[in-house]
């Protein structure tokens, strides 16, 4: 939230999402050290593929002076056409022909993703009407688990007791991850406002999740206080999908940049938005982030399994008031091993071991990591502003996060 501290550490490959899973009729809550004791296969599953550079495709900045065409009420749509013609007089003008667009940003930055070499890559940066270009990157989550069952009587996960639970009715929380299966029937999801970010494949279709993360991320923020399931800390809520990540939990920081940049024109002044995701460090992505939640909607963001400090990571290290990065714990308030640490960037810690959600396919599923914990801060967003009870204990920083509650 107030993240001021800037440390230039190489980061390995980070994996915010699935860090250990079991089916619904698997265990629901214990502590990490004796989930990492007893059940040695369900150890984090980092992707070394995550924060891999995506050879010959880059994402390239425009100064904001000199947009002023994107200035008045224009939609989404437009403001993503008018850069891509301005992306393609700007490859014109340096006489690059032939060049792929993937993505367009019209709002929480303005720029472009394209296809390029090496060679034109230079050309551009030598064209003041650019800011900066940096490499795209790969965003790839842990191989999904299984999702288990479908409706039973409801139950209130131990992390949701934990952080306090209240109606999030007439609110809304925009889900940028993997989809979220857009008919489970624990959750309220808007599927109008929901947008798919790819082009190609089964993911392209719809906003449907065919990966589980996305609804799991969901059910924890807003599943409905009903009969069946789960409930969730701003229960019915509405969810909007955002699917940057597809099937295989995999995406880009282009696509990425592309779902925030959609949640910044769609979103209003008191939406929450969660991303439990990331990679290396970008400036694009924090810059993207920061210029969203400049707009007045609220961000939770994972802070990462990889056991190291916060600040190495985007979109976890960005900074605003209205970012808030969040650590992982267990049950019995004890740091969870695999969390990142720092505060700052860390803002506030959350349960992440062991909780149980809603799953793709109207099912429930049980896994872990600091993706579970952002969204318990992404609903108590929901409900402004956020309390603590107590510390998390073992903070390997010796700053210990406070625990965020309603």
């Amino acid at each position: 939230m107030k993240n001021t501290l800037r440390l230039n550490n190489v980061l390995r490959s980070v994996l915010f999402g699935v860090a250990m899973s079991t089916v619904t009729f698997g265990f629901t809550s214990c502590d990490s050290e004796s989930v990492e004791a007893s059940n040695p296969t369900e150890t984090l599953q980092a992707s070394d593929q995550n924060g891999a550079i995506i050879k010959g495709q880059y994402i390239i900045v425009f100064k904001k002076d000199g947009n002023q065409r994107l200035d008045g009420t224009a939609t989404y749509a437009e403001r993503v056409g008018m850069v891509r013609e301005m992306g393609q007089e700007l490859l014109a003008a340096n006489g690059i022909q032939n060049a792929t667009i993937e993505q367009a940003y019209g709002k929480a930055i303005v720029g472009m993703a394209a296809k390029l070499t090496d060679e034109q890559v230079e050309t551009l940066r030598r064209d003041n009407r650019v800011a900066y270009i940096e490499p795209d990157r790969v965003v790839m989550l842990a191989k999904p688990g299984s999702g288990g069952g479908g409706s039973a009587a409801q139950e209130v996960p131990y992390g949701i007791a934990r952080v306090g639970y209240a109606s999030g009715s007439g609110k809304t929380a925009w889900v940028i991850d993997s989809g979220i299966d857009l008919t489970h029937e624990d959750l309220n999801v808007d599927v109008a406002r929901s947008r798919t970010f790819f082009t190609s494949g089964r993911d392209a279709s719809d906003a449907n999740d065919n990966n589980g993360h996305g609804t799991h991320v969901a059910g924890t923020i807003a599943a409905k206080n009903n009969s069946v399931g789960v409930i969730g800390v701003a229960y019915d809520a509405a969810v909007v999908a955002v699917k940057v990540l597809d099937a295989r939990g995999s995406g880009s920081y282009s696509g990425v940049i592309a779902g925030v940049d959609y949640v910044a024109t769609a979103g209003k002044a008191g939406d929450v938005a969660n991303m439990s995701l990331g990679g290396p460090t970008s400036q694009a992505l924090d810059d993207a982030v920061v210029a969203a939640a400049s707009s007045g909607i609220k961000f939770a963001l994972a802070a990462g399994n990889e056991s190291a400090h916060a600040n190495s990571s985007s979109p976890g290290r960005a900074n605003h008031a209205n970012i808030y990065t969040v650590s992982a714990m267990n049950s019995s308030d004890s740091w969870a091993s695999f969390s990142n640490y720092g505060n700052p960037p860390v803002d506030y810690c959350a349960p992440g071991v062991s909780i149980k959600s809603t799953w793709k396919g109207g099912g429930y599923n049980t896994i872990s990591g600091t993706s579970m914990a952002s969204p318990h801060v992404a609903g108590l967003l929901l409900h402004g502003t956020i309390k603590t009870d107590g510390f998390v204990k073992n903070d390997p920083d010796g700053n210990a996060d406070p625990i965020a509650h309603l």
